[in-house]
């Protein structure tokens, strides 16, 4: 592995951290539904839990977010509280539209650690 990629792992990986707890620290645990704008609930504490980050060495980029659960009825719950938008939900029997209202979380979290961190991290990186 040569420095630059090793600096790029570095960087990009501690990036991804950083991003992740933020966005882990914005969602709360309570019984109350957010506000559309803030960041969600989570009541069952997977959406916290489940925020991953990854270094993808074969693009050299750092992948940040939601894994998507197999156990939830609507496997695009994740994306859909990020921007909002309209699914299908069970509901006694008959699929019922559903809105969702954007409630941002990763998008805040990758915004504020980009402005502040990124360039930070760069300096010196190569050795």
């Amino acid at each position: 592995m040569s420095a630059k990629e090793r600096a790029e792992k570095k960087v990009l990986g501690r990036f991804g951290a950083f991003v992740r707890r933020d966005a882990r620290s914005s969602i709360r645990k309570r019984k109350a539904v957010s506000k559309p704008g803030k960041p969600p609930t989570d009541r069952t504490g997977l959406l916290k839990k489940f925020i991953f980050f990854v270094y993808d060495k074969t693009i050299g980029s750092v992948v940040i977010g939601p894994a998507r659960l197999n156990t939830t009825k609507n496997k695009k719950a994740p994306e859909l509280l990020e921007v909002g938008g309209t699914s299908k939900l069970m509901f006694h029997g008959k699929k019922t539209p559903a809105d969702y209202k954007a409630r941002p979380y990763m998008g805040p979290a990758f915004e504020s650690n980009k402005q502040k961190h990124m360039p930070g991290m760069w300096k010196d990186s190569l050795k």
